[in-house]
């Protein structure tokens, strides 16, 4: 009879209980650099359906989240231009740290330190279920992608940069 490992609660995790959002848990070894692709490979599963969070923030310095496939990058010039803004760029690991209350690698857009908008790639919801960070490194949820509209009131975009 096999053990299944105790994952203790996140900012993220108390976020979702308390909405009684039903998601999965999947840990994996956390390897530095390695990514949504070093996730995907380890949990079994397609990288396009890993969604990372990232901190960015507007020439004013405001802080927003963006949500994006694993396999993709962020045209932030898109982004900006869809949301009204004159440039938006990553957020240093420090000023992210700050706003979410997350350690880079290990950012949730639930449970966030700092109220902030939400933008996710519109791609995302045709997709059945997602994974993305569940508040630590080393530690994804799977949830299904209307939960991001209706928990974190997330605006589509198209921001998707084709490499």
């Amino acid at each position: 009879m096999s053990k299944v490992k105790h994952i203790s609660e996140t900012p993220a995790t108390q976020f979702l209980r308390r909405h009684k959002v039903v998601f999965g848990e999947h840990p994996y070894e956390y390897v530095e650099h390695g990514g949504t692709e070093e996730s995907a490979r380890q949990l079994g599963v397609d990288e396009h359906r890993v969604v990372k969070t990232l901190v960015m923030e507007d020439e004013h310095a405001k802080p927003l989240i963006v949500l994006m496939h694993g396999d993709k990058t962020v045209s932030t010039k898109n982004l900006a231009r869809q949301i009204g803004v004159k440039r938006v760029e990553p957020c240093k690991p420090e000023v992210a740290n700050r706003h979410s209350g997350f350690l880079i690698g290990g950012t949730s857009p639930f449970g966030t330190r700092k109220a902030m908008p939400v933008y996710v790639e519109s791609s995302i919801f045709e997709l059945d279920t997602i994974y993305l960070n569940g508040g630590r490194r080393g530690y994804l949820v799977s949830i299904a992608p209307p939960v991001l509209t209706e928990l974190l009131k997330a605006t589509p975009v198209s921001c998707a940069s084709v490499d």
